[in-house]
């Protein structure tokens, strides 16, 4: 057999195992939509309480008629993708595992797992203690004479905004760990640059979270205290050897 016939061979098994992994994952995600879907009820009730308990009524609204079920249809998608993102980035690990160097593996599995654990504790710490606080202060500054009306996908869109905020500033401890890793900036330069980070880090509050001071403490602080675990996660991490085949 040629050299080309190899090279295609090789390259047919590649797109075979792609094929086979997406398969896997996609059917995976259907079956927890599916899922997600049947509880979609309790799920819009479950996102949606912490403004409920500051609305008046207790409910939110939904202009047009479809508007609920396709609501519906978008809570259902995102929990399951959720739900099933274990899943798809082990399809995902083993479809490019076996390309990797033993080095590379040691500290990719590792990257992987703590940014997922991470997004995930994110998350959490916006629905939890976030959005309570910035819920409850506008329900204080609306005017006696307005009736606060808030639409359930405006909501959703707001909520989902927030959601890859937080998740994306939990990743802070790990893009610092790669950075250093890597050897694109030393650990020396990361702590010189401290003072910036911190002012970045309440620049970028002040962007992606509503304008008032609470909530843009509550997104700053975390980010100034990641980068500063980061650190002391870089430092900690033992550099790994030349690269060699498993």
């Amino acid at each position: 057999m040629s050299e080309l016939d190899d090279t295609s061979f090789a390259l047919l098994e590649h797109l075979l195992e792609l094929r086979t992994r997406l398969v896997r994952t996609l059917l995976v995600f259907l079956a927890g939509f599916a899922v997600c879907f049947f509880f979609s009820g309790q799920l819009y009730n479950f996102l949606v309480a912490p403004l409920a308990q500051v609305v008046p009524g207790g409910k939110l609204i939904s202009i047009g008629i479809a508007s609920p079920f396709f609501l519906q249809m978008k809570i259902a998608a995102l929990a399951a993708f959720l739900l099933t993102l274990p899943h798809t980035l082990y399809q995902a690990w083993a479809f490019v595992a076996p390309g990797l160097y033993l080095n590379e593996k040691r500290l990719a599995l590792p990257l992987v797992a703590s940014s997922t654990l991470l997004f995930f504790v994110g998350m959490a710490f916006a629905y939890f203690l976030v959005f309570g606080v910035v819920f409850s202060f506008m329900a204080k500054v609306i005017p006696a004479s307005m009736q606060w009306l808030p639409d359930s996908a405006e909501y959703l869109d707001f909520v989902l905004g927030l959601f890859v905020s937080f998740g994306m500033a939990f990743e802070t401890p790990v893009a610092v760990v790669v950075l250093v890793r890597s050897d694109m900036v030393s650990l020396e330069k990361l702590i010189s640059v401290r003072s910036y980070v911190i002012v970045g880090a309440f620049v970028v509050a002040a962007v992606v979270t509503p304008p008032d001071v609470v909530s843009q403490l509550l997104l700053a602080l975390p980010l100034w205290l990641l980068y500063e675990v980061g650190l002391l996660a870089a430092r900690w991490t033992p550099p790994v050897p030349a690269g060699y085949k498993a």
